[in-house]
Formats: structure tokens, sequence, C-alpha cells
């Protein structure tokens, strides 16, 4: 799934298509946002106005 319009997706499906991504393909945020050339920036804010924080611990969100 390309996330190149992963302003207009639901938050909540956004959020799980990024942590399986993460998990499965990158191994962390900085190489998913690098990979599909989005802004980091935006994208966080994003899913954080759903309520899902970045843990980059956990490399992933909650």
């Amino acid at each position: 799934m390309n996330l190149s319009n992963f302003e207009k997706m639901d938050p909540v499906m956004l959020m799980s298509i990024v942590n399986m991504k993460i998990r499965d393909e990158f191994g962390d945020l900085d190489a998913l946002v690098r990979y599909y050339d989005i802004d980091k920036d935006l994208l966080v804010a994003k899913l954080a106005a759903a309520g899902f924080d970045y843990l980059p611990e956990a490399k992933q969100f909650r």
C-alpha cells in the first residue's frame, strides 16, 4: 500500500498500516518516511490528532 496519500486516510487504518510496515519492512519511522518521501511531522500530527503517539522505543504508534 502506498502511503503518499496518507492525509486522506482514516487515522485508525493509517496507524495500523504504518505499524505493520515499520515492523515488517522498515524497522523505524524515519526509514518509512524517507522511502515514501512523506513529511514525518504531518504524519505524526495526523495520528496524534486521533489519539495515537509514536513510541520510539517500541517503534510503533499506540
